[in-house]
């Protein structure tokens, strides 16, 4: 199909300047055809796709769209084709609190009910900073709104609904900061004290105080979901037994874990500020790069919406984001002055690898070899009916404040954890493997009532109690949850 690389009218002078770099100096034909060759299966007129911008020292050297935006209507996935960019979001709403703290607004320790008088007390002082780092201990936003009766990407969610969930909490997962445990929760509340610190919406102050500096005019946080958005992408998911596609959209209110819409090329505004920094200056780039400290003294990776890490060698700092049939990831390799942004509007895609493939195109001659991982066969073996019928139910797992749904289709077990459903593959000793999520399950003990849930090798999502047989409570006036309704929001 023909791929379109159009620049919207009205483009501010120091947007203009980036996005005529792309057009002027770009890579080689060579790398160019590398980088489309990564995007192939979605560059066709009959599927959803994705947007990508590659930008180095703070330049756009490439841009290009794969796939359509509007599968009704025919439209082509641009690059300036708005996406909802899910937890991308985290990285500006951590950079509004940082510019709150350089203003001397409020600071990093500050209690959160010293900004949020309604939050509940706890046991425990709960910090920004707390927040931020996702130490806080407080369980996740999209779990107990599950439970308690909202069917996500369904029905409405707004702010309020949020805060009558965190409303009802009386105690925490953990001790702050004894443990990280990503909670789109803290998220939401620092949305909401960049508004009662500044007297502005966090689209507002957003708009303000970065957007527009950085000229990023098609970048704003929704917080009226019905609001109409030009050139926007629709999101979609394809069944994975019929291999149909579907409209997956998302239906929020809420902002600050997420609801951030943007470009490929706007992303590329947002790069250059860390090369040249006209927001903040250099003690933000500082402060939204610092990590955060359990109170072992232990280092984290994440920071402010910014996660540190390697990839073959070479450090990164990148956040990624899956709401719906939407997927997002922003990846930069500050040693190196790449950047690599990707925009997808199909769930089954998963963008930070695809920037991983085009970091491996322009990286090639910097990143280490890479690892060879043996993979060990998966043998399956039959299940006895008495075996499963003992393990199938719904689990509450209070590590993570959600849900782990087993049953049986047919012949066939199957399970929704960590947003997904997935096979299982019985290995014998109540043991599973599930090819989709590559991770293993085990029921303990090895006969009876199930007590415990372990999985492997995602140590941190160890679980430590489950109890079978839950249902969802209803709220008055909403639905009950009916289960699983498609990707659970990162």
């Amino acid at each position: 199909m023909r791929r379109v690389c159009l620049v919207g009218a009205g483009v501010a002078v120091l947007g203009a300047g980036l996005l005529a770099s792309a057009q002027g100096q770009g890579p080689a034909p060579a790398l160019e055809r590398r980088v489309d060759q990564v995007f192939s299966q979605w560059d066709t007129t009959m599927s959803p796709g994705c947007a990508t911008s590659v930008m180095n020292d703070g330049e756009l050297v490439y841009r290009q769209g794969y796939g359509m935006a509007n599968l009704d209507h025919d439209v082509p996935v641009r690059t300036d084709t708005v996406f909802h960019v899910a937890s991308v979001s985290k990285e500006f709403t951590a950079a509004a609190i940082a510019l709150l703290v350089l203003d001397d607004a409020l600071s990093l320790d500050d209690p959160i009910q010293a900004h949020l008088s309604w939050i509940p007390g706890f046991d425990h002082t709960v910090t920004v900073r707390h927040l931020v780092h996702h130490t806080s201990g407080l369980r996740d936003q999209w779990s107990l709104l599950g439970m308690s009766g909202w069917r996500y990407s369904r029905d409405l969610i707004t702010n309020d609904d949020v805060v009558y969930v965190i409303r009802q909490q009386r105690e925490l997962n953990f001790v702050p900061g004894d443990q990280y445990l990503y909670s789109n929760t803290g998220y939401t509340l620092l949305g909401l004290i960049v508004e009662q610190i500044s007297g502005q919406s966090l689209r507002e102050f957003t708009r303000e105080r970065i957007f527009e500096p950085l000229g990023m005019t098609r970048t704003h946080f929704r917080d009226d979901f019905s609001e109409i958005v030009k050139d926007q992408a629709y999101g979609y998911r394809r069944d994975e037994d019929t291999g149909r596609l579907h409209l997956s959209v998302t239906n929020f209110d809420t902002v600050g874990a997420t609801s951030l819409l943007t470009t490929v090329e706007d992303m590329a505004r947002w790069d250059r500020n860390f090369i040249d920094p006209v927001v903040g200056g250099q003690p933000f780039l500082d402060l939204i790069h610092r990590r955060g400290q359990l109170n072992s003294g232990d280092e984290q990776d994440y920071a402010f919406g910014l996660v540190h890490g390697t990839y073959r060698g070479v450090p990164f700092v990148e956040h990624s984001g899956g709401d719906a049939g939407y997927r997002a990831h922003f990846i930069r390799f500050p040693n190196h002055g790449y950047s690599v942004a990707t925009l997808c509007n199909l769930a089954q895609t998963n963008p930070g690898r695809l920037a991983r493939d085009i970091a491996d195109i322009y990286l090639e001659e910097s990143l280490e070899p890479p690892a060879i991982t043996a993979v060990t066969p998966v043998t399956p073996v039959g299940l006895e009916e008495a075996e499963a019928m003992s393990i199938e139910g719904t689990y509450w797992v209070d590590r993570i404040a959600g849900v782990v749904r087993i049953d049986r289709d047919g012949d066939t077990m199957r399970a929704s954890l960590f947003g997904q459903r997935a096979e299982m593959l019985y290995t014998g000793a109540r043991e599973f493997h599930l090819p989709g999520p590559a991770v293993s399950m085990r029921f303990e003990p090895a006969a009876g009532a199930v007590e415990t849930l372990r999985f492997w090798p995602l140590v941190r999502i160890r679980v430590r109690s489950c109890r079978s047989g839950i249902t969802s409570r209803s709220v008055p006036g909403r639905p009950p949850s009916n289960g699983s309704n498609g990707h659970r929001p990162n």
